[in-house]
């Protein structure tokens, strides 16, 4: 069963399950929310319902915590009139604001942008409500989330670095590298990509382990545990489009570390889940979904 708004998602792609359209930052949805948990004998949550982007959430603060935190309040207090007691939550690495190297749980947190900020403050949420009302909750902190499930599962926008150096190339722009003299090995900057089918399977298995935990709430970096660079993106991508002009290599921007890994030693002992796929199938699945788009 689907709870969304469905304004930045095709209902279509989902229309196999029962779907309800609620905006989770209305007045008075967590009741609607808890009516229609009970409705539908709802046992568990998986809410990864939020908004995303850095540079719009420093514009707009208040749009990012009223959305991200005040949506998730909604889920949480209907889950306690609903007598819900298992939810597992998207957080997000941003809550370590600019943490270098390989970044494990108990790194501090210090996010830098609102986004972030939503997302720590929902750690808080999440981890109060779980200690007050008998919940077992976890909260997975993504890392760079990319490619795609299906063919037809392509981005929708270009928000990360993939889906953007695609939009380049369909504009016959050649692909953007920001600072090419970092202490890394080809001297751009490393991340960890993760593929979106992976989160998916961390998502259940994290769901699976619920019943076993003691915690009342636990965080768990989601990632692959290496890192894969910038130049390595776009060079994979380049040869996919043999056409595709040569990157183009300007200045730093501001905040970015040379590099960023999630430690996952947390969530493989907690749940036996790691990830699977490597960077190329990553660029491939999203190369096809492109295409296919």
């Amino acid at each position: 069963m689907i709870v969304d708004d469905f304004k930045t998602g095709a209902r279509s792609r989902v229309a196999e399950y029962a779907g309800h359209e609620l905006a989770l930052d209305e007045p008075g949805v967590a009741q609607q929310l808890a009516s229609v948990m009970h409705e539908e004998r709802v046992e568990a949550v998986i809410h990864f319902a939020a908004i995303k982007r850095v540079d719009e959430s420093v514009r707009l603060p208040m749009h990012y915590l009223r959305r991200n935190l005040g949506g998730l309040a909604a889920v949480l207090e209907a889950m306690v009139i609903a007598d819900v007691g298992n939810l597992v939550v998207s957080s997000s690495a941003a809550v370590y604001g600019e943490a270098k190297g390989v970044v494990s749980e108990a790194a501090p947190t210090i996010p830098a942008s609102p986004y972030g900020q939503s997302k720590l403050a929902g750690e808080w949420l999440t981890s109060a409500m779980a200690n007050a009302h008998g919940l077992r909750a976890v909260s997975l902190r993504y890392f760079n989330v990319a490619g795609a499930g299906w063919p037809d599962l392509a981005d929708t926008a270009a928000l990360n670095l993939i889906p953007m150096i695609f939009e380049r190339l369909d504009a016959g722009q050649p692909p953007l590298i920001f600072g090419d003299d970092y202490d890394t090995a080809d001297g751009t900057c490393v991340r960890d990509f993760v593929h979106v089918s992976d989160v998916a399977q961390a998502h259940l298995a994290v769901l699976d382990a619920l019943p076993l935990q003691t915690d009342a709430h636990r965080v768990f970096n989601v990632g692959v545990g290496t890192g894969s660079s910038v130049r390595e993106v776009v060079e994979s991508i380049r040869r996919r489009a043999p056409s595709a002009p040569e990157s183009v290599v300007q200045g730093r921007r501001a905040g970015d570390a040379a590099e960023v890994i999630a430690d996952v030693r947390s969530i493989a002992a907690a749940t036996g889940w790691r990830a699977s796929y490597s960077l190329e199938q990553i660029i491939e699945s999203a190369w096809q979904s492109h295409k296919a788009g």
